[in-house]
């Protein structure tokens, strides 16, 4: 029955001269994911998107649709010939459509008048239409202006007219490209997975480096970061993952400098050699999971530790004020949870600390890494890194 999606895109309509860019990248996206249904047209118009299905089945593209970011909401429509008539006629049988096996239903009219040469004003045309409604379904239905089970939408235009009832909620956010490409430190645990979401939901591609300590970590430990990738990658598009040994860094440091500064030190060079990664990949920013307080080297002492080894690129943190039970929650809802929650150990465990630094002072971290050849160690493992390319 449905012929038409309505999609919108909510605050890339407030774009203002750049709103053409945002709503391009939009289109693109819904139709790489859409790419399965080949008979849909999609285009733009009144400040949203039209996805004409020409007989693809709604519920399917709708599905795949709602979790597009940048999409906000979906309303399956119909449409008519031009005329208040046919305007009349066309609610009465989306009504009819929508009231199988209902009765006692509330519903609520609302005309918007497009075409504003049209004589009846919009009130007018609400009240007509509803008593229309009321006398056709008689006993079946009743107004409701506040809160009715069915608001029923109709657009008067001087070519068409489109009706709709249903507000589908989407996954909302800003479509992916439009603000570039950030490189996430995507580990195998429940933090990094959601942070990366979370960023891409704001229109960044994503790149990720991923560090493990073979063969003190497995390989399992590695495959359970690709599944996660995988499972972004419904959401994110492609992932390219930079793989990078860690192993010989660590041994460095736990030779060379105080216990209580492994966790601190490895984390800086991983920041170093994300930053280059993410410079050679043309990324714009850094993204991490950290929350402040979570661990031990997530102080506002230890935050400070780690962003001083970043000397370009912005690091962002998207999750920086989240609780654990609210991350915990996300994960769930894009479905990265129980893979993230798989017992397979990775580099952070490694030479782990038996009293780590909570509040590291930066002067003695620098004096600790001047014992190390921190250059050589950064290319030797940027040389032997490996790249896998999920989604």
């Amino acid at each position: 029955m449905y012929e038409i999606l309505i999609i919108r895109n909510g605050e890339v309509s407030i774009k203002g001269m750049n709103r053409h860019v945002f709503e391009s990248s939009l289109i693109k996206n819904l139709r790489y994911r859409l790419y399965e249904f080949k008979d849909l047209k999609i285009s733009k118009g009144d400040g949203r998107i039209y996805i004409y299905l020409n007989g693809e089945n709604h519920l399917d593209v709708i599905e795949k649709a709602k979790n597009v970011f940048g999409v906000v909401s979906i309303s399956p429509a119909i449409k008519t010939d031009a005329g208040y008539e046919n305007l009349k006629t066309g609610i009465r049988n989306l009504m009819e459509e929508s009231l199988v096996n209902s009765s006692n239903t509330t519903f609520k009219i609302t005309v918007k008048r497009q075409d504003k040469s049209f004589p009846m004003k919009s009130p007018e045309m609400n009240q007509d239409i509803g008593g229309y409604i009321l006398n056709e379904f008689k006993d079946r239905v009743s107004v409701e202006v506040v809160n009715p089970q069915i608001n029923m939408v109709a657009e008067l235009k001087k070519n068409e007219n489109i009706i709709y009832f249903e507000k589908i909620k989407g996954v909302g956010g800003m479509p992916l490209g439009s603000n570039g490409k950030a490189c996430v430190l995507l580990s195998g645990g429940i933090d990094s997975p959601v942070a990366s979401y979370l960023i891409s939901r704001r229109g960044l591609y994503l790149e990720a480096v991923h560090f493990h300590s073979f063969p003190f970590t497995s390989d399992k430990s590695k495959e359970k970061v690709m599944d996660l990738a995988k499972i972004l990658s419904r959401h994110t598009g492609k992932i390219r993952i930079h793989m990078v040994n860690l192993l010989e860094i660590q041994k460095e440091i736990s030779e060379k400098c105080p216990e209580e500064l492994m966790t601190i030190l490895s984390r800086r060079f991983m920041m170093s050699i994300a930053e280059r990664i993410a410079l050679e990949e043309e990324c714009n920013s850094l993204v991490t999971g950290e929350s402040i307080g979570q661990v031990a080297s997530q102080t506002a002492e230890g935050l400070l530790a780690t962003n001083n080894a970043v000397e370009t690129l912005p690091v962002l943190r998207p999750l920086i004020a989240y609780d654990k039970e609210d991350i915990i929650k996300l994960a769930k809802e894009i479905d990265t949870f129980e893979t993230s929650i798989i017992p397979e150990e990775d580099c952070c465990t490694v030479f782990l600390p038996k009293r780590p630094a909570t509040k590291p002072r930066l002067e003695k971290i620098l004096k600790a890494e001047e014992l190390l050849d921190k250059e050589a160690l950064i290319k030797k493992a940027i040389e032997v890194k490996e790249i896998e390319i999920v989604g």
